[in-house]
């Protein structure tokens, strides 16, 4: 029972494949991942994590969603289903993009960490400093060289890509894969992010004129 006089805070990934999401007290710690998993699960998943932490829904205080970038369908079910459960006001929401949660698997934010994700062929999403950027394999190459960067939280597309490949190997970066972390490591963004129940899922992704006219 003393579980219930902790906070306990939910966090929320339906940005990538699937569904990830995790329940943490203290001193607890329960997640599921599932590559496989639709929207329509959200709320099977919330009851179950919450059983195994001997937990209701009234214990939750804070919940962190991640807003993307990312697919359509799984931002727009993350996002409503994380603003559906904060809404009676009982426990604060907090958004954060899914280049700033990935950060956090290197540890704090630094100005030689970044993360890189595929966003379409030849094109990247990276955050670098606090930044966040849609790019190409070239443009990666040369602001990873210019910053000097030691760690890169990078997904399975950017560790396969040859050019990405060779980049992290000669520049000795050591290389975080973007799964298999516990998504209790994005804790730190609750002291540096806002809540707000309003939150804008960013799922529109950049096309190749928008950035040519940038």
């Amino acid at each position: 029972m003393e579980l219930r006089t902790m906070i306990l805070d939910l966090y929320v990934d339906t940005s990538r494949k699937g569904v990830s999401m995790a329940i943490a007290s203290a001193d607890r710690y329960e997640e599921s991942v599932n590559p496989e998993a639709r929207g329509e699960t959200l709320g099977g998943t919330l009851d179950d994590l919450l059983k195994r932490m001997g937990a209701t829904l009234d214990d939750v205080k804070r919940v962190m969603v991640t807003l993307g970038p990312g697919s359509f369908s799984g931002l727009r079910t993350g996002v409503a289903f994380c603003q559906g459960i904060c809404f009676s006001g009982k426990r604060n929401l907090y958004g954060v993009t899914t280049l700033q949660a990935l950060q956090q698997f290197a540890g704090p934010e630094t100005a030689s960490t970044a993360v890189v994700i595929r966003a379409r062929n030849g094109y990247w999403y990276m955050r670098l400093d606090g930044k966040e950027y849609f790019i190409e394999t070239a443009e990666v190459v040369e602001k990873v060289k210019a910053a000097n960067i030691v760690k890169v939280v990078a997904d399975d597309s950017a560790m396969a890509d040859a050019a990405l490949q060779a980049l992290f190997a000669d520049s000795h970066v050591e290389v975080i894969k973007d799964t298999d972390q516990k998504l209790q490591a994005w804790a730190p963004l609750f002291d540096t992010v806002k809540p707000s129940l309003i939150q804008e899922a960013n799922y529109i992704q950049p096309s190749y004129f928008e950035k040519l006219s940038k």
